[in-house]
């Protein structure tokens, strides 16, 4: 093929697609501005169509006084977390289920099912479960149902926490309440690992999500329903820890935010989390109400369809770089999201421990558009999938992508996808064709080394199972993050994982990616949430006054 590729059209149908025209030109020159740019009519001019979010119906009333309501920006489909993890949904699964450590807010891990967690050999860590642990029902914890629940984590094609893992350790019962788990190869950081795999009894355990089912957490679910993502949950009168100082617990789903600020003001409900700048600013100052924030451990992306087939434009590092100089990074961290996040300097965020600065995004229209010249890259066109709620704003943010690519002959159709819906099937190359995905993901363990394993560290044998990150596969890569994984030293560990991001950057998997703030608002009647970098807090802790 030579030093060029040969013209390409990427097919996007079923979605309209915006014409290139001189008014899209002189728009995408203006200043970029949430309010003028992103909600003005010449997006409709240019032919954008958007599937629509629909409205989820849930229950009005103000909550009791012994009672908390949530409202999420995105719809809990499981009570566990076995084949998706976003952020908030840890404060309400934690609340219902536990594991054997977790990570706090200082990004540390801290023993709860278990009261010792030990390594005693490179491949062999010693666990003690806590003496009267027991679920709600008032059974016992056993060791089969730690070794039951890293089977079914293990056996779900796709699953988000299995990517954390270098390989499944395996359970040898020592008595009624010790054990060890071993691996063949060293795997020094099982402690923070174990912090995902929240433990059920071993005879309701399927490999799939659970709904409902009982739990060791300080709640006890009464009522669930997937449909429209509400849950009510209660103390947990057999709780084997501290009680929770709230009653009971109500969870909705709302998915557009300004509703979701129409409710807290009203006292609708207590806490909504992932807010925009312009929801925070609506609602700081008021009396009543308070804003919590804290530098977050996500990455959100825009990251490229690395399953493409050899020859298609995509699959060539040099067009993916190509198209990230059309992206205006600063302008969309300053003007969509108002400062509540930073664009990334490195393939993972810096605040990770073990990330490194591995560069900066540049905008260069003009180059972006010279250099697929270069390429034969002609009359391309993208298609952009996400989930609605997956970042704050992103709705906005993928309008001002949509412009910024056409500006530079790059042709985009935007489709969103309702939340519970069938975005995974695309995600995994089950359904339809994408070319880039906007998709968040975070770092439970707050260690680089976690994230680098679920997105950076893909094998065919991952890939037959769809379990690598949409296709990224790059087996020196894999090589280098794999013998991080095994190596005891720290220092030596932070080389290999610093060497790895910098071959990562050169293989440029995302259009643009920036790391957010967390941040939730609250009403003041509602105290001790102590937001984690996760964007989740220990729901236990929390305590309602006057």
């Amino acid at each position: 093929m030579g030093n060029h590729l040969a013209p390409y059209r990427i097919a996007a149908p079923h979605t309209l697609s915006p014409e290139r025209s001189t008014m899209t030109n002189s728009l995408f020159e203006q200043r970029f501005s949430r309010r003028t740019l992103l909600r003005s009519g010449l997006l409709l001019g240019a032919g954008l169509t958007l599937g629509s979010a629909a409205g989820c119906a849930t229950p009005t009333g103000t909550p009791g006084p012994r009672t908390v309501s949530l409202a999420l920006n995105r719809s809990l489909v499981s009570l566990d977390n076995k084949l998706n993890q976003f952020d908030a949904a840890l404060t309400v699964q934690r609340g219902v289920r536990q594991a054997l450590t977790e990570i706090d807010r200082d990004l540390r891990p801290q023993l709860v099912l278990a009261d010792r967690f030990e390594l005693v050999s490179p491949t062999q860590w010693y666990v003690h479960l806590r003496p009267g642990i027991r679920y709600s029902d008032g059974s016992p914890v056993q060791v089969r149902d730690v070794a039951t629940a890293l089977q079914m984590y293990s056996q779900v094609d796709g699953s988000f926490v299995g990517g954390f893992f270098p390989e499944w350790p395996t359970v040898d019962q020592i008595d009624d309440t010790s054990f060890t788990l071993n691996t063949e190869r060293p795997v020094p950081v099982l402690d923070y690992l174990m912090s995902n795999i929240l433990v059920t009894p071993s005879a309701a355990n399927v490999p799939e999500e659970l709904q409902s089912g009982v739990g060791t957490g300080p709640y006890v679910v009464t009522e669930s329903d997937r449909g429209t993502g509400n849950y009510t949950l209660v103390r947990n009168d057999n709780y084997w820890g501290t009680p929770a100082q709230i009653e009971s617990v109500r969870v909705r789903f709302v998915p557009d935010e300004s509703n979701r600020v129409v409710t807290l003001r009203s006292g609708e409900v207590d806490v909504i989390d992932s807010i925009t700048p312009d929801a925070a600013d609506q609602l700081a100052g008021l009396s009543g109400v308070s804003i919590d924030r804290i530098d977050g451990v996500r990455l959100n992306q825009l990251f490229f369809n690395f399953r493409k087939p050899q020859g298609h434009p995509l699959a060539d590092a040099r067009v993916r770089r190509a198209l990230t100089y059309a992206i205006d990074g600063h302008a969309l961290a300053d003007q969509v999201l108002q400062g509540s996040a930073t664009p990334s300097r490195g393939v993972i965020p810096l605040t990770l421990d073990g990330a490194v600065e591995t560069g900066e995004y540049i905008y260069d229209p003009a180059r972006a558009r010279g250099e697929l010249d270069a390429l034969g890259v002609r009359d391309l066109e993208l298609k952009i999938i996400w989930e609605t709620g997956e970042f704050a704003a992103d709705t906005d943010i993928m309008e001002s992508v949509l412009q910024m690519l056409s500006a530079v002959g790059v042709r985009t159709s935007l489709q969103q996808f309702e939340p519970g819906g069938d975005i995974s099937q695309w995600r995994q190359g089950k359904a339809g064709d994408w070319d880039v995905l906007g998709n968040g993901f975070p770092s439970p363990t707050g260690l680089a080394l976690t994230i680098m394993q679920g997105m950076y560290a893909g094998t065919a044998e991952k890939e037959a199972t769809r379990d690598t990150y949409h296709g990224y596969i790059f087996p020196d890569i894999t090589r280098i993050i794999t013998q991080a994984s095994e190596e005891a030293d720290a220092a030596r560990r932070a080389e290999l994982l610093a060497d790895a991001q910098r071959q990562i950057w050169d293989t440029c998997p995302c259009l643009w990616s920036f790391v957010p703030k967390a941040v939730l608002a609250r009403r003041s009647r509602i105290d001790g949430v102590g937001l984690r970098p996760t964007n989740s807090y220990d729901l236990s802790a929390a305590a309602l006054h006057a």
